[in-house]
């Protein structure tokens, strides 16, 4: 996981727990975290904007989509793999 990635993602997340950045961990789930629906929406959104990426548009149904949302880590995960796409 790269640092700049990983801790960009993990505040992007914290900001929309309302948490601080320290209290989630790649283990975490967004659930756990407390991040709802909408709170996901925003959280992409920031995301894309971030990275200059496109999540794809089905990233809450796992079964339809690679981009995996059942963790932090796997966000993580995720976002790393779309920036290596746009990067080549």
């Amino acid at each position: 996981m790269s640092e700049t990635i990983g801790q960009e993602v993990i505040r992007i997340i914290a900001h929309q727990a309302v948490l601080d950045v320290a209290d989630v961990t790649p283990e975490s789930t967004l659930q756990s975290l407390g991040i709802d629906s909408l709170g996901l929406v925003e959280a992409i959104f920031a995301i894309e904007e971030t990275f200059d990426i496109t999540v794809p548009f089905n990233a809450n149904d796992p079964s339809s989509s690679e981009f995996d949302i059942s963790s932090v880590a796997s966000v993580i995960g995720a976002v790393e793999k779309l920036v290596a796409l746009k990067t080549g």
